[in-house]
């Protein structure tokens, strides 16, 4: 592989574009450290969950774009595109990447606010009388 691999991640309203390139395991995400952008930790080991299904932590250096949504949302649209571009470094990846679940778009977003509700379900206090 010479040259890098991109792969896109969506997730809610998040987007965020994957580099992958050969390396010893920098992941960048807007020109920080993951481990400072995702300060949490459980955000941190989703993005790393691609990396360590095919045990690559080491292999690769990856550069992500996030944009749009919150930090919960990065973290996963970075954990499909992660995923997507791996798949385009060599599709022998495919079964384990499947089986761990990380090549499908979770399609979940913000329901829609109705009118006559004060959210999208929630409903004004009723008042017999």
């Amino acid at each position: 592989m010479e040259k890098q691999k991109n792969g896109v991640g969506r997730r809610k309203e998040a987007v965020t574009r994957v580099f992958l390139s050969k390396g010893d395991g920098k992941i960048i995400v807007n020109d920080k450290d993951y481990k400072q952008y995702f300060s949490l930790i459980y955000l941190q080991n989703k993005v790393e969950l691609p990396l360590k299904t095919i045990e690559g932590l080491d292999k690769f250096d990856i550069k992500i774009n996030a944009s749009g949504g919150g930090v919960k949302g990065q973290a996963e649209a970075a954990k499909l595109g992660i995923a997507r571009a791996l798949l385009e470094v060599s599709a022998d990846y495919r079964p384990a990447l499947k089986a761990a679940g990380l090549l499908m778009r979770d399609p979940r977003g913000v329901e829609r606010k109705k009118f006559g509700k004060k959210k999208a379900r929630k409903s004004f206090q009723f008042s017999k009388r």
